[in-house]
């Protein structure tokens, strides 16, 4: 498959409209072998995905590790992990509430300092096995994480610390692009006057079911000369049928909005995955998105979404109905 490659803001680097999110790759939602995880990555690749996205948290190594494993023969990729939590090991058992499942024997603790951020982009060279990393996001510094009232103050840290660390990284041609990876659109707004960003990862927040950053934040960034890279397009998974909304499970009255989305969507002939996948990169700021598959299958299915023609009185019946943005950029 030929996909289109789209720049990150001003920079050099350049991903693919579709990329690999490797969540799934470190043990959430999957009970992923490794052999199996590096298949993934390869099926990825020999469809012609070139964007791999990885982070230290995601199985406390083990997602990087696989990655770098999966790409290291290979050319012509381009990669992303992130900073701001650095990992060490762990001396008991793994916690019960954990989400990942076999993930590597480490426990995370957040450092946003400007030395931890440095010392965690080694460290993740080191696990990957690779000898660079093309984009480097500060990861997680929004209330979904932290909570009202920690959330400020991490945010401060990384803003005084790990942006400096990355311009620096940037800046000595280590790196090509830089931005932060959060579940949530404020942060994002929050950044712009602190450093000039490349990129923004936003799991969720600008989707086929969701397009609240569309009047403030999205505007701002293009303003900023910065692109969108859009995580969890089918917002945890209940734009493919599951009932997770938001990593837990879904409210009525989210699942009575995606119902009404997939009637229309059905009246069109079309799945709703596929509707998911396109409405995202008809904004101009979006470059790509990553889904997280989880197998090789999931990973065929998704490309056999991608290739659906999608009529465009379907994005208008949807506007219509009121199910999407009035102002939303639709797909020609």
């Amino acid at each position: 498959m030929q996909f289109e490659t789209r720049k990150l803001g001003r920079t050099a680097a350049e991903v693919t409209t579709l990329g690999l999110g490797g969540a799934t790759l470190g043990g959430n939602q999957a009970d992923l072998t490794d052999a199996d995880a590096k298949i993934l990555c390869l099926e990825a690749f020999d469809s012609g995905i070139r964007y791999f996205d990885t982070a230290p948290f995601y199985g406390y190594g083990r997602s990087e590790r696989l990655v770098g494993d999966s790409l290291r023969d290979l050319e012509g990729w381009t990669l992303s992990t992130k900073v701001g939590r650095r990992l060490r090991p762990r001396k008991g058992e793994q916690n019960q509430g954990d989400d990942w499942r076999q993930p590597l024997p480490f426990e995370p603790y957040f450092d946003y300092s400007y030395d931890g951020v440095m010392r965690s982009y080694e460290d993740s060279l080191q696990r990957l096995g690779l000898n660079r990393i093309d984009i480097l996001y500060i990861h997680d510094i929004d209330t979904f994480t932290h909570g009202a009232e920690t959330q400020p103050k991490m945010h401060a840290a990384a803003m005084d610390g790990a942006a400096k660390a990355l311009d620096e990284l940037r800046s000595s041609g280590e790196i090509k692009a830089i931005g932060i990876g959060v579940n949530e659109a404020r942060p994002i707004a929050d950044a712009l006057s602190h450093a000039q960003w490349d990129c923004f990862l936003l799991a969720g927040r600008y989707t086929l079911l969701e397009q609240e950053p569309l009047e403030s934040m999205l505007p701002a960034v293009e303003k900023h000369g910065a692109s969108i890279v859009v995580g969890g397009p089918f917002n945890s998974g209940i734009l493919v049928g599951r009932e997770t909304w938001n990593y837990i499970k879904a409210p009525d009255d989210v699942m009575t909005r995606v119902k009404a989305i997939a009637r229309v969507c059905d009246a069109h002939g079309v799945p709703l995955p596929a509707a998911a996948l396109r409405f995202p990169l008809a904004h101009p700021a979006v470059a790509s998105i990553i889904p997280g598959p989880r197998s090789a299958e999931e990973l065929s299915q998704i490309l056999e979404w991608w290739e659906t023609d999608i009529p465009g009185s379907l994005w208008s019946d949807l506007k219509n109905e009121k199910l999407i943005a009035a102002t939303a950029p639709v797909p020609a």
